[in-house]
C-alpha cells in the first residue's frame, strides 16, 4: 500500500515537473537578429586602385566589406568604351570580379557603371550609381554629360536606351563605326555619360538589338541631337542641410562642387518609318472565301492566277480588304470553285529585298479547306417548310447615341449593288415621323461595312428603316426588314473645354487624352485655342503636336534626312469635364516654357520611378514562438 502511494505521489511528481518543462520551452523566445542591415556595402579596396593610370591588365578585382552580389550584370553593368566580345562579370563572396576580353586601347580612359546592380547579399541593400575607372595612359579622363531621354511620341521616360557618343562627327559614323564612350538611361530615362575625354562630340540614343553599338538596323529606335556637345566642368557652391530630427534643423553648410556641363541634355526617341512588306499567311477558313494577310497594308491587290481549277470568267472572286488594309478576302462566286477542297493558284505581290526595296514575288499557293464536321439537323415533317437563312445583317444604333457618332452597318458577306435608297431614315417630330435626307458611304478599311451619317441633333428621335428582301448577298441571301430606333443625347450631358495656347506659330493639332494617355478627340489648333465640344464627363488631359507637314498626325524623324521628329507637347493640367459646363481656359498654356522631360503628369506616365520601401521590422516579438506551433507542445503525456 505504501509502495503504491509512494510510486503514484512519484508519477504526480514527474508529471507535473515535465508539465512545465514543455510549457517553459513552448514558449522560449529565439534572441532576435537586431535592426536590419540598412546600409549598402561599402568600398574598400581594388585592383586596379580607383583611376589608376599606365594599368594594361585585362582582371579587375573590387573589394568591398560584406558578402555582395550582382544584379544581372549583363543587362546593368555598363563598360565603356563598349566592349565587341562580352567581358565575364561575376561576384566571389566580398569582390566583384570583371575580366575583359577585349585588346585594350592605349591611352584609354576605362569606365565600368555598374548603375544600381551591386547589393549586399542578405537584406538587398543595392549601393547606387557605383562606377569605377582606370586608364591604359597616363591621364583619367573626367568630364561627364547627362540629360533625359523621352519618347518623341508621348515623352514617357524611356529606360535601358543605350547612349553612345562619336567623337568622328561624320553623319556616316553613326551607322558605320561603334560608340566612343556608352552609358544607358535608368527608370527614369536618365543618363550620365562619364570619364570623357575634353573635345567635340556628336550624341545619339540607340535600342541596340543585336549589340553593336551603331545604328545598322533599320528598326532600332533612335535619338540624335542636331548640335555638336562640347563636354566642361565649372565650379559651383550648393547648400547641404543637417537635420536634428524631422522638424528642426542643425546646420546649413555651403558645399563647393564640380559642375559637369551639359547637364540638361533632352533627346526624343523615335523609330523611324521604315516597314519590310512581305506576306505574312494564305488561309481558307471558309469554303467561301481565302484570305492572304500582309504585315502591312498594300498598295495593290494581288490578283491570284487559277492552277488547278478554271472558273467560268475572270469575275470569280469578290474583293474585301480588312485590318485597314493589310488583309484581303477573296470572296469566291463561282460555285464550282469554291465547292473544291483544295485550291491551288499563283500570287504576285510586292515584297520588300535585303535593301528594303520592293519588288515583285511570285509565290504558288495551296489552301485547303478543313472541312468542319456536319450537325446533325432535326427531323422535319414532310410538309415542314425549309427554314429562311436571311442575310446577317448588324446594325450599331444604340438606343442612346452620342452626337458625334456615326450609325454603322456590317454584313455577313458581300453585298450587291447596295445603295442609300434602299434605306430609310426618319426625325420624330411630336408623335410624327418626318422621313430625313442622310449620307451614306463605304467603309475604306472594310467592304462589308457601311455608315449613315447626318448632323444630328440634341435629343431628337431617329427611325432607321429597311424592307425586307431589298438587300442581296453574293451568294443570294437576302435581308430581313429591319427597324430600329434611337435617340440622340441630350446638350446639357456634355461639357465644353477650350484651351488658349501661347506661342503656336505654325500648324498643329490638339489632342484630348483620356487617364490612360489614350486620344479621345483631336482637332485643329486655330487663332491660338483648341476647341473640344460635346465631351462626356470625365476627367482629360490635353497634348499639341506641332504638324510640319499638315498631314494630321504625329510623324517620326529620319536620321538620313537629319529630321527631327515632330514636337509633342503635354499641358500639365487635368481637366475635369461635367454635364452641362462649359470649362474657358483663359490662361494661355504656353506650351514651351515648361522643360520637356517635366511636362508630362505622373498621373498619366506610365514608366513611373521605382519607389525603394525599405523593410519594417518588429524588433520586440522578432524570434518569439507561440506554443500553439511548437513541435514539443503538441506532444502526448507518457502516461
Amino acid at each position: 500500500m505504501d509502495n503504491r502511494y509512494i510510486r503514484n505521489s512519484l508519477r504526480l511528481l514527474y508529471g507535473t515537473v515535465l508539465l512545465i518543462f514543455i510549457y517553459s520551452c513552448a514558449n522560449i523566445g529565439s534572441p532576435n537578429g537586431g535592426p536590419y542591415d540598412e546600409t549598402p556595402p561599402r568600398f574598400i579596396g581594388s585592383l586596379p586602385s580607383p583611376n589608376q593610370t599606365n594599368y594594361k591588365g585585362k582582371k579587375i578585382e573590387i573589394i568591398f566589406d560584406e558578402l555582395i552580389q550582382i544584379d544581372k550584370p549583363s543587362e546593368n553593368v555598363i563598360i565603356t568604351p563598349p566592349q565587341i566580345e562580352m567581358p565575364v562579370i561575376r561576384s566571389a563572396g566580398r569582390k566583384v570580379v570583371v575580366e575583359l576580353k577585349d585588346t585594350l586601347k592605349e591611352n584609354t580612359t576605362y569606365t565600368i557603371d555598374f548603375t544600381n546592380s551591386i547589393a549586399d547579399n542578405n537584406e538587398k541593400n543595392v549601393f547606387e550609381n557605383f562606377s569605377f575607372a582606370f586608364s591604359t595612359g597616363d591621364v583619367i579622363d573626367s568630364l561627364e554629360i547627362s540629360g533625359v531621354l523621352l519618347n518623341a511620341e508621348n515623352l514617357e521616360p524611356m529606360p535601358g536606351i543605350t547612349i553612345g557618343l562619336h567623337s568622328n562627327l561624320a553623319d556616316s559614323a553613326f551607322v558605320n563605326i561603334p560608340f566612343v564612350r556608352t552609358s544607358r538611361t535608368n527608370d527614369r530615362g536618365h543618363f550620365t555619360i562619364r570619364n570623357i575625354a575634353p573635345g567635340t562630340y556628336r550624341l545619339f540614343a540607340l535600342n541596340d538589338v543585336n549589340r553593336d553599338y551603331k545604328f545598322d538596323q533599320p528598326g532600332e529606335d533612335i535619338a540624335f541631337l542636331d548640335s555638336v556637345i562640347v563636354p566642361t566642368f565649372e565650379l559651383a557652391t550648393r547648400q547641404d542641410t543637417t537635420w536634428k530630427d524631422s522638424l528642426t534643423i542643425d546646420t546649413i553648410r555651403t558645399v563647393e562642387f564640380t559642375r559637369f556641363l551639359p547637364e540638361d541634355v533632352v533627346l526624343r526617341l523615335f523609330k523611324e518609318k521604315f516597314v519590310r512588306q512581305y506576306m505574312v499567311k494564305p488561309e481558307r477558313l471558309d469554303e467561301r472565301y481565302f484570305t492572304l494577310r500582309f504585315n502591312t497594308e498594300l498598295d495593290t491587290i494581288p490578283v491570284p492566277v487559277p492552277l488547278n481549277f478554271a472558273p467560268e470568267d475572270s469575275s470569280w472572286y469578290f474583293v474585301q480588304r480588312t485590318d485597314g488594309g493589310a488583309s484581303v478576302n477573296y470572296w469566291l462566286t463561282d460555285s464550282m470553285v469554291w465547292k473544291q477542297d483544295t485550291l491551288q493558284m499563283q500570287v504576285t505581290y510586292p515584297k520588300s529585298d535585303s535593301l528594303n526595296i520592293l519588288r515583285p514575288q511570285t509565290d504558288t499557293l495551296t489552301l485547303v479547306m478543313r472541312k468542319r464536321p456536319v450537325e446533325k439537323k432535326k427531323k422535319k415533317k414532310d410538309d415542314e417548310p425549309e427554314p429562311i437563312v436571311f442575310l446577317g445583317m448588324l446594325v450599331d444604333a444604340p438606343s442612346s447615341m452620342d452626337i458625334f457618332d456615326t450609325v454603322s452597318i456590317t454584313f455577313d458577306e458581300p453585298v450587291l449593288d447596295i445603295n442609300k435608297e434602299m434605306f430609310s431614315l426618319d426625325q420624330k417630330t411630336d408623335t410624327i415621323w418626318n422621313e430625313i435626307d442622310f449620307d451614306f458611304f463605304p467603309d475604306t478599311t472594310n467592304s462589308l461595312n457601311f455608315f449613315i451619317l447626318r448632323p444630328w441633333k440634341y435629343g431628337e428621335e431617329y427611325r432607321l428603316r429597311v424592307d425586307s428582301t431589298v438587300i442581296t448577298s453574293l451568294y443570294g441571301k437576302w435581308n430581313d426588314k429591319y427597324s430600329g430606333e434611337f435617340k440622340i443625347k441630350n446638350k446639357d450631358e456634355y461639357g465644353n473645354l477650350y484651351v488658349t495656347i501661347e506661342g503656336v506659330d505654325t500648324t498643329a493639332y490638339a489632342e484630348l487624352l483620356s487617364t490612360s494617355d489614350a486620344p479621345v478627340r483631336k482637332v485643329p489648333v486655330k487663332d491660338g485655342g483648341a476647341l473640344f465640344m460635346d465631351l462626356k464627363p470625365a476627367k482629360y488631359y490635353v497634348r499639341i503636336v506641332v504638324d510640319l507637314n499638315n498631314n494630321g498626325q504625329w510623324d517620326p524623324g529620319n536620321y538620313a534626312e537629319k529630321r527631327q521628329p515632330e514636337e509633342v507637347f503635354y499641358s500639365p493640367k487635368v481637366y475635369e469635364i461635367t454635364q452641362n459646363w462649359d470649362v474657358d481656359e483663359t490662361i494661355p498654356w504656353n506650351y514651351r516654357s515648361i522643360p520637356l522631360y517635366k511636362q508630362k503628369p505622373l498621373e498619366i506616365t506610365k514608366n513611373k520611378p521605382k519607389e525603394v520601401t525599405k523593410k519594417k521590422r518588429n524588433y520586440k516579438d522578432e524570434g518569439q514562438q507561440s506554443s500553439k506551433s511548437s513541435g514539443v507542445g503538441n506532444m502526448a503525456l507518457p502516461f
